[in-house]
């Protein structure tokens, strides 16, 4: 399933809320998986990478919100954000119904660690995802910042079967035509993903290939090297404690905004 539902601006919608924002458009990937976009309030600034909370009014009236990571660049006139479907979830039961025209409560307060602030300077990025955790990485790969900063950025995502990783897949075959990073995608991004279900030519955890040293290989590069190395980690909480512990296992030190390190991870990661 690959449906596109009516995209294009909505000019008159009627705000429902104080922090309401129209849908513009929505687009089903497969039965599980959705992303949509947002008009953008004229006052929100954000570092690609961070998160804010969206939500819907609840059953009581009151506001049923969680952390998103914003999938679109700073730039951008507009906020995407990509999302699970889960049948009995709180929010996405309700989220995954929704149709241009209608309005999603935005708190316009972005935070996050997933930014290139929270990182010392190096010389090759690794962006590490499962499933929904591609998000924050969608906006940091449109960002010109990234390949300002680093000479080769590594963009992996896992899902379970082929069929998910269409989201992160067409987003990367169109990188070459944007013209703001299409120059500095063709000649420094590295694209692999991997499905643990299906068959496909990377087929396995992206922590397993990484200690086994064969995502490594398949690109042809060297292993984590902490001098010259940063890694950002985006998935679920399991996946998030094993590649931390990967990363210190080589010798990469964990940053934040205040300390910004050798490799940092999201640990806001909407799961209902």
């Amino acid at each position: 399933m690959n449906q596109l539902l009516n995209p294009g601006v909505i000019e008159n919608a009627t705000p429902l809320h104080p922090d309401a924002q129209t849908v513009t458009s929505v687009q089903h990937w497969t039965d599980n998986l959705f992303s949509f976009r947002l008009t953008r309030p004229r006052s929100l600034r954000f570092r690609s990478g961070e998160f804010v909370m969206i939500g819907l009014p609840g059953d009581n009236g009151k506001p049923v919100l969680r952390a998103y990571s914003i999938a679109s660049p700073s730039w951008d006139d507009e906020l995407e954000f990509y999302s699970i479907k889960v049948p009995n979830g709180p929010l996405t039961s309700m989220l995954q119904n929704i149709q241009p025209g209608d309005q999603v409560i935005l708190r316009p307060k972005p935070v996050g660690t997933l930014v290139l602030d929270a990182l010392l300077p190096g010389k090759r990025l690794f962006m590490l995802a499962t499933g929904t955790g591609i998000a924050p990485f969608a906006s940091l790969v449109r960002d010109p910042e990234t390949y300002e900063k680093f000479d080769n950025v590594i963009l992996t995502q896992t899902c379970r079967d082929v069929a998910e990783l269409a989201y992160g897949r067409q987003l990367v075959e169109s990188l070459p035509q944007d013209l703001l990073v299409g120059e500095e995608v063709v000649e420094k991004l590295k694209y692999y993903p991997t499905t643990t279900r299906e068959i496909s030519p990377n087929q396995g955890r992206i922590t397993d290939l990484i200690e086994s040293g064969k995502l490594f290989l398949d690109l042809g590069i060297e292993g984590f090297d902490p001098e010259h190395d940063r890694v950002m980690i985006c998935g679920s909480m399991g996946f998030n404690h094993d590649v931390r512990s990967i990363c210190e296992a080589n010798g990469l030190i964990e940053g934040a905004n205040s300390h910004p390190g050798s490799f940092v991870l999201e640990k806001a990661f909407v799961g209902e």
